[in-house]
């Protein structure tokens, strides 16, 4: 529903979980955990990629970047999101293909949990660009 002077409410307005802010959040987050627990997203680069390690470290600093810029609503802010999230979409896609092998610990292990995040990566995307 839309507020006076066009702001929407809910999961995907500004302010919510899905908008912004939220976004900014989750890559917060994530990011902190890429730099200090590296290890736990190696697995998820595609194998067909070099230094693995570099990208992991890389992203999580995208990641801290996007947030950063997501919540001063920054002009360049959607785009990187956006770039960020389709660049790193492929590590979800191999999330999911090797699920219930065993190479990824915990629950990116799961079938379900791996499958049900790639296709939420178009609505982060939407999300970002709120």
């Amino acid at each position: 529903m839309a507020r006076p002077g066009g702001a929407r409410r809910g999961v995907l307005g500004p302010g919510g979980p899905f908008g912004p802010r939220g976004i900014a959040a989750a890559f917060a987050l994530s990011g902190v955990v890429h730099l200090v627990r590296p290890g736990v997203f190696v697995p998820l680069v595609p194998r067909s990629l070099p230094a693995p390690r570099a990208l992991v470290l890389v992203s999580g600093a995208a990641e801290l970047l996007c947030a950063a810029g997501l919540l001063r609503r920054a002009r360049w802010a959607a785009d990187a999101s956006t770039a960020l999230l389709l660049a790193v979409w492929p590590g979800n896609v191999v999330m999911a293909l090797d699920a219930g092998s065993g190479r990824h610990p915990g629950p990116a292990d799961s079938r379900l949990v791996a499958w049900v995040r790639v296709p939420l990566q178009p609505l982060l995307i939407r999300a970002a660009r709120r």
